[in-house]
């Protein structure tokens, strides 16, 4: 999360007017006047309570200035639920997922959730699958990377960590949690740059790339930075041959984020999973295309030998003998409970449909831009509901970072932003389609787009000048 610094020492002061005229007069509930001099601090502690429908109404208050989310086109995060998903929440927002003996229903839901993954994702033995739900995909990624980096150290116990210092290969498009896991746990990060109209990791590439002291190989299925599949076939294909030529028995990590609850729906003959024997382990976000609100996420291992016993924590003071795998310890059980009945309330045929029509209204939404005539897709969300596009090489009065501002403006939230090496002369949107986001809302942003299209049209030049503000975006 980000890094929050403390109060501001001369905008928060708290003056006798501030606290007179910071509250509502009918916030007093008996008296319109009686609570017009309890304003609480904002940046400690108050010396005393307050009624609970005040302080429910300062907070709610501030919250309005919060973007809506439903208009947030960038995130993958899902923003809608049905009303009773959000009543099950509610009713297990007190259970600590990590109390198993205490609550052991709860536990037997995520044991299915991992379960019905495990069949989904074409596990050898689903009934015997590995894996846990966590916080979200950053954790599962963190778990699967430390997995393959113990398993490469008990190979190399002779090497390690005298001599030998271990590698992850990966596209420069893999999300940020990636580089996070080299730099938290000392493992060299070698990425494929991207190259021409290649977005993403190249399989050849990425296999010239391992070497030694290879822990593994990341594929994303879904890249965060055009929507794009990897060729997950084809990476292991290119690291089968590399094996027959060195000897060298690199594992593949799927990184499905988004698109392991897409494309088992939406492309169930595209093989990804563990269908390729050297997929050796996967990750998903529940709350992404999984269709829960944040935060959940899953990691499964082809088999028990995929993940070190010694990683795995046995704990016994909650009342039983727990094993655990997981960053953190205590965290709500909600999440895990709205997994479920997700899973339960919309089946394959659920979330196909589901899947579908976002894929539809993206296709859609890509179409309308490209129609428009001032832009050029790079996707077209015919892979994960998401699609990037940039301004057309004869537009100069505009630039993507002027779009991103004036649909700000309206209420949209689309960001832009630009690719990494070797593309960081391409600036783009981006929009993802989720679940809730219509025909009618993706109708409504091109009607807003078309009405500052002849404003953008009508500047002399871009407004952002300084390129060193353009930072990629990581989401």
């Amino acid at each position: 999360m980000p890094l929050h610094r403390g109060a501001h020492p001369q905008r928060d002061e708290h003056s006798e007017e501030r606290l007179r005229l910071a509250l509502n007069p009918f916030y007093g509930e008996a008296d319109p006047t009686g609570a017009m001099n309890t304003a609480p601090p904002r940046h400690k502690l108050p010396d005393g309570p307050l009624p609970p429908m005040t302080a429910y109404r300062l907070v709610h208050d501030e919250l309005m200035l919060d973007g809506n989310s439903r208009l947030n086109l960038a995130t993958f995060v899902t923003t809608w639920m049905e009303p009773q998903a959000g009543v099950l929440m509610g009713e297990c927002q007190d259970k600590n997922m990590i109390d198993k003996d205490e609550y052991p229903r709860t536990a037997e839901l995520e044991r299915r959730c991992v379960a019905m993954l495990a069949d989904l994702w074409h596990a050898p033995d689903p009934a015997t699958a590995v894996g846990c739900s966590t916080t979200g995909s950053s954790e599962a990624c963190m778990l699967a990377g430390l997995a393959l980096k113990r398993r490469w150290a008990k190979r190399n116990a002779d090497r390690y960590p005298a001599t030998a210092r271990p590698n992850l290969v990966m596209g420069v498009n893999v999300q940020v949690c990636w580089e996070k896991f080299c730099n938290f746990w000392e493992v060299e990060a070698r990425q494929v740059p991207m190259d021409g109209e290649r977005f993403h990791l190249d399989p050849q590439a990425a296999a010239e790339l391992c070497d030694e002291n290879t822990i593994g190989v990341v594929g994303i299925l879904g890249s965060t930075f055009d929507g794009s599949y990897e060729p997950i076939a084809d990476l292991c294909a290119a690291l089968d041959a590399l094996q027959e030529r060195t000897g060298l028995d690199i594992p593949v990590h799927v990184d499905g984020a988004s698109g392991a609850m897409v494309a088992p729906f939406l492309d169930p003959d595209l093989t990804w999973d563990f269908r390729l024997p050297r997929v050796s382990s996967i990750n998903t976000s529940g709350h992404k295309y999984g269709l829960v609100y944040p935060g959940v996420g899953w990691a499964l291992w082809r088999t028990s030998d995929e993940l070190p016993e010694e990683l795995v924590f046995r704990v016994n003071y909650l009342g039983g003998d727990m094993p655990t795998f997981a960053l953190n310890f205590s965290r709500p059980g909600a999440q895990v409970v709205a997994q479920y009945y997700t899973f339960l309330r919309l089946g394959r045929d659920g979330y196909r449909a589901v899947q579908q029509s976002a894929r539809d209204v993206a296709c859609g939404l890509s179409r309308s831009v490209e129609e428009l005539g001032d832009f050029r897709l790079l996707t077209r969300g015919d892979e994960l509901p998401v699609f990037a596009f940039t301004t057309n090489p004869d537009v100069h009065a505009y630039d993507v970072f002027d779009v991103s501002r004036r649909l700000r403006e309206h209420g949209w939230l689309v960001p832009a932003y630009t690719f990494p090496a070797n593309r960081q002369d391409l600036s783009v949107l981006r929009v993802v389609c989720r679940n809730g986001f219509s025909s009618d809302l993706a109708a409504l942003l091109i009607e807003d787009l078309k009405l500052l299209l002849p404003e953008l049209r009508a500047q002399k030049h871009p407004l952002s000048h300084d390129r060193a503000v353009r930072t990629a975006f990581h989401h």
